[in-house]
């Protein structure tokens, strides 16, 4: 089949608080949408059983994909495929995965679309959406990281009886913040499933008479819509991982934000500027003639050693490189909102920012202005910036790396900051400046 003829790819990342649920529904999922065998399920049912853990079944469909996935020339054993009607999935860092939250960012920055996984349990729910939890953090890096179109799944509902009222609650409550902090709230259906019993997750449930709208199965299909294809601006691919294959060499993997690349290019890999060609690009152990904006590829890039680039790098055409920042290179303006922090921040402050696939200590080398929440300036040159406040800030990555101008690249101009464990700030390079502007 010729591209044209393929239904469009769109990439779809999972996320939400921990033991909401995420492995088991979306294990079960794929198991009622043909892609795991009969045969194979009745094994993992077996074997939890044995534990006194029936309900873990579904989830190890997930955890044992990532093992016993061929080591094919193959993107990364966490990507699961699976088609609906009207879309071909690429289902982005598996659930169940033990460094999710670690990497969410960098999985995140790599989707089109998100299901976020609330339960519908009295307390789980309020853990995940208190201030840390991962509900509310995942949702404000969903929407930071680019993902337009956003399923909201209220898990557990057999745990509730199938009650109307917590789902009413929930919607509610996530509907409010979600719209908060910048979502389209009437594009977001709000789908009440049981991970473990299967409920609305393809077919509509008898268990719940009361809601009337989709399975997850056909929410994919009405709300997600196909990512734009910013084919006319520059190759930029933020390498995911880098893998050596016997006999193939050395294959670097990731997702094409901007541009298309097609065997033999000349490309060159940014920060270490390494110059090469793309020998040939895979998708699935499918061979591609050219790789197009959202494809998750893998590339054999010639003579290059894997010690010699590394996860976070970018790669972009020899007559269009990817921009370097850094110190002694070029300091960036940003302009950031803080979500949340304990005291202030003042210029010096060196948290870590996460932006496509990068993650790097960066120095607040001074605060420009502030703003009020409406966008007016009200102060320049601040001594400090709290929890609420927006911010133009000069940032100087500790090391060299790749970020761009967000109006030019969005995808790699917007960012996260992450200190102590918690989401700081969130924000977006305005533009790039000499290394000693101030």
């Amino acid at each position: 089949m010729s591209r044209a003829q393929k239904k469009p790819h769109i990439n779809l990342v999972v996320i939400g608080h921990v033991d909401h649920g995420k492995s088991t529904m979306m294990g079960h999922f794929l198991y009622l949408m043909g892609v795991v065998d009969e045969r194979v399920i009745e094994k993992y049912r077996k074997e939890a059983a044995e534990l006194g853990r029936e309900s873990w079944a579904y989830a190890w469909i997930l955890d044992t994909l990532k093992e016993e996935r061929e080591r094919g020339l193959t993107i990364d054993p966490t990507y699961t495929k699976f088609e609906t009607d009207k879309y071909y999935f690429t289902l982005i860092d598996c659930p169940g995965h033990r460094d999710f939250i670690k990497n969410m960012i960098s999985g995140t920055s790599q989707a089109d679309a998100a299901i976020l996984v609330v339960s519908a349990k009295p307390n789980e729910f309020e853990a995940g959406f208190s201030r840390g939890g991962q509900t509310r953090e995942h949702a404000i890096l969903a929407r930071i990281l680019g993902i337009r179109n956003m399923i909201v799944c209220v898990n557990k509902m057999d745990a509730v009886d199938y009650k109307k009222e917590a789902y009413d609650y929930i919607k509610s409550e996530l509907s409010k913040f979600l719209k908060q902090i910048g979502f389209n709230v009437d594009k977001i259906p709000f789908v009440p499933v049981s991970g473990l019993k299967g409920d609305n997750l393809t077919v509509r449930s008898n268990n719940m008479p009361w809601y009337t709208g989709p399975s997850l199965k056909e929410a994919l299909d009405i709300y997600v819509e196909p990512p734009p294809q910013p084919i006319d601006k520059p190759l930029r691919i933020p390498i995911g991982k880098v893998v050596k294959i016997t006999g193939v060499g050395t294959v670097a993997t990731g997702r094409v934000a901007t541009g298309v690349l097609k065997p033999g290019d000349k490309i060159v890999i940014n920060p270490p500027e390494i110059k090469t060609i793309a020998s040939s690009i895979e998708m699935h152990h499918e061979k591609l003639e050219a790789a197009y904006p959202g494809d998750n590829i893998g590339i054999n890039l010639k003579g290059v050693a894997v010690t010699d680039i590394k996860r976070g790098d970018v790669i972009g055409h020899e007559t269009n490189p990817p921009t370097v920042v850094g110190p002694g290179i070029a300091r960036a303006l940003a302009r950031i909102s803080i979500v949340w922090h304990p005291t202030s921040i003042a210029a010096g402050y060196t948290p870590v920012l996460h932006a496509h696939t990068l993650q790097m200590a960066v120095r607040f080398v001074k605060l420009k202005a502030k703003y009020d929440a409406s966008g007016a300036k009200i102060e320049d040159d601040p001594a400090f910036i709290k929890s609420g406040d927006t911010a133009d800030v000069i940032i100087e990555p500790i090391k060299k790396c790749v970020l761009e101008k967000a109006a030019d690249i969005p995808q790699l101009g917007r960012f996260a900051i992450r200190d102590m464990g918690q989401l700081v700030a969130v924000g977006v390079i305005q533009s790039i400046l000499p290394p000693d502007a101030e």
